[in-house]
């Protein structure tokens, strides 16, 4: 079995598990809003301050990843698997900025309330218009499902090294 690899430092580490709960419940909230109109009104509430929670958290997250370089990758992953996890890991950023812009864009144009806390709203960010609301809505799906894909490949690539290739890959990241 080959060395284990170099770890992350224990701040990233937190981010990255903290970020990684609050992403899956923001994917399971989404689909349960699509799925289940009677509680629609509750998960949306939770929906939006979680949003804005996740993008305040991305900032923070690219910050800290600028400061603090990741550990190199296993000798053991190819030179296309070192692509592949940086290009996924470059497009779990960008979703993960992405996605909560867009959401408030869609909220700012149909003109809703952006409650963070009771009495804190966030302002309009776009012009008022039905019909940008229309297209942020099916493009903040769209990448809700491009972000779940993303996602799972992910997870998938971790249990390949951990289960298969057995380099250490996930201790990386490990609490």
């Amino acid at each position: 079995m080959p060395s284990a690899p170099a770890r992350f430092p224990a701040f990233s580490r937190l981010l990255h598990w903290v970020m990684a709960a609050m992403i899956l419940t923001m994917l399971s909230i989404g689909v349960a809003m699509v799925v289940s109109l009677g509680n629609y009104h509750v998960l949306v509430s939770i929906h939006r301050p979680l949003g804005i929670a996740i993008l305040l958290l991305a900032a923070v997250r690219f910050v800290n990843r600028q400061l603090s370089p990741p550990p190199p990758f296993p000798a053991t992953m190819s030179a296309l698997e070192r692509r592949a996890a940086i290009a996924s890991e470059r497009a779990m950023y960008g979703l993960m900025f992405l996605l909560p812009l867009v959401g408030w864009g869609m909220l700012s144009a149909a003109r809703y309330p952006i409650v963070v806390y009771v009495s804190l709203h966030l302002p309009f960010i776009l012009p008022h218009s039905p019909m940008l609301y229309a297209v942020l809505r099916q493009t903040h799906t769209m990448l809700a499902y491009l972000f779940f894909v993303t996602f799972l490949a992910h997870i998938a690539a971790i249990l390949f090294h951990t289960l298969i290739v057995r380099d250490g890959l996930l201790r990386r990241m490990a609490p």
